[in-house]
């Protein structure tokens, strides 16, 4: 399964992380300089989920701004109960 939002489409992006040494030169120093850069991944808040998808519950990565937002419907519990309507939604 790949680090990818089922819904939002959200994905792993690259930077980089510098690091640097010396004085500013509103300091008084002669300026900063980068002595390392290293690659680094920013990656989405994914969160596996169970969700409704094409009438099948199915278990997705899904990001919290999709959860947030109301992108995913979960599939009820059978604790919650059904309604007529929900049944009849089920069996179409």
């Amino acid at each position: 399964m790949p680090f990818v939002c089922a819904f939002t489409g959200k994905k792993s992006s690259f930077g980089k992380q510098r690091t640097y040494r010396g004085q500013k030169i509103q300091k008084g120093g002669f300026g900063l300089k980068p002595t390392g850069i290293t690659r680094r991944k920013f990656r989405p808040n994914l969160q596996k989920v169970r969700a409704v998808i094409d009438g099948v519950p199915m278990t997705v990565l899904a990001s919290a701004k999709a959860i947030k937002s109301g992108l995913v419907i979960k599939p009820l519990r059978r604790r919650d109960g059904y309604t007529a309507a929900q049944k009849a939604a089920g069996k179409a």
